[in-house]
């Protein structure tokens, strides 16, 4: 760690790098709630994408408002040959933004990026060989990310007081949800079988059995991509007379925000929604892989309870998961399938009252 800690002086605007997905906002929650209780006088800016500055937009919470980046690589994107643009160089520079904190990674791309905003005090992570931030922690494996961004925040002052996201439920969700769907059912459980990396998607048919086991209304939730998902649980299910609610991209975030509010427990992999779902103040049963868990995983289990599989080569060619220098296999097997029915049954009965 490089450089003093503590408040900041006169700090009246504030920018934050976190341009990525759903659950990775979620997860940096607590860190932003830190900085504005330290400096509640000030703007924070976050350096986002569009979705950010979409669901952002009007929320009660600590970000003030939302510079959506263009795709620049290794910050809002991962694809190469995207340098930052020059003229939104010279429009946040012109910002004059007193503090820049990156919580994005270990810096070799976001560090030059949040140097180039020319605040007087940076601060952030850093892996061995990135550039050099005015007060830095070091980026290491196996770290769990809310913590991870919490110690960052704490080099400018920044103290926590709570470990797990919250999000405000708006009424513009609600009546975006009302639109989509109308008055969810009494008791509804909604269960999430996408995952971004299909290694982390346990699979469809113990989603559908679970879905039957739960004698309660189901709704399936998935983007468009996940659609195929989606509709294998719902056809695979066999209580024919309460068939459940395919919910396919017919809601936004704060629309699915909306709807998990209304559900007594949602069901997921290790996923966006399942963040989602625990920041709007749902119990989660959520099935995680060994290394996800200590890094994205829920922190308390009052109400969260993960299902943990320890498979630690790839079931396909046995190439390692848990060496953070070793090269992804191209196979994309399930790596949770040894979390069984059971398991997961037995979390969400308990969490549900059901004493059966």
């Amino acid at each position: 760690m490089q450089g003093t800690t503590g408040l900041v002086e006169g700090v009246a605007r504030i920018a934050v790098l976190r341009a990525n997905a759903l659950g990775d906002f979620l997860l940096a929650v607590p860190a932003l709630e830190a900085l504005k209780r330290a400096y509640p006088g000030a703007h924070l800016t976050l350096l986002g994408t569009s979705w950010h500055a979409e669901f952002l937009a009007g929320r009660p919470g600590p970000v003030d408002d939302v510079v959506a980046l263009p795709p620049i690589s290794g910050v809002s994107t991962p694809e190469p040959g995207h340098p930052p643009p020059e003229d939104l160089c010279e429009e946040l520079l012109g910002r004059e933004f007193d503090l820049a904190v990156q919580i994005h990674g270990g810096g070799r791309f976001s560090n030059p990026f949040v140097r180039r905003l020319g605040a007087r005090v940076s601060a952030g992570l850093r892996a061995p060989g990135a550039e050099l931030l005015d007060r830095w922690v070091p980026y290491t494996d196996y770290h769990h990310e809310t913590l991870r961004f919490l110690q960052v925040v704490a080099l400018v002052g920044g103290v926590a007081d709570g470990l797990e996201a919250r999000v405000a439920v708006t009424g513009d969700d609600r009546a975006e949800l009302a639109r989509a769907l109308g008055e969810p059912p009494q008791g509804l459980v909604a269960v999430h079988p996408g995952a971004m990396d299909p290694r982390r998607r346990w699979p469809v048919e113990r989603f559908a059995e679970v879905a039957d086991l739960v004698g309660r209304p189901v709704a399936v939730t998935g983007t468009r991509q996940e659609e195929d998902l989606v509709m294998g649980v719902v056809t695979a299910m066999r209580r024919s007379s309460r068939p459940a609610i395919p919910v396919v991209g017919a809601l936004g975030i704060g629309g699915l925000a909306a709807l998990y509010e209304r559900c007594d427990l949602v069901i997921a992999n290790d996923t966006g929604p399942r963040h989602l779902a625990a920041a709007v103040g749902t119990p989660t049963v959520a099935v995680y892989w060994c290394g996800n868990l200590i890094q994205a995983g829920p922190l308390s289990r009052t109400t969260h309870r993960p299902l943990i599989s320890w498979i630690t080569a790839c079931p396909r060619c046995g190439a390692s998961g848990v060496d953070p220098s070793a090269e992804r296999c191209p196979h994309d097997p399930s790596w949770v399938a040894d979390v069984s029915v059971d398991m997961v049954m037995e979390q969400a009965r308990d969490l549900l009252g059901d004493e059966r």
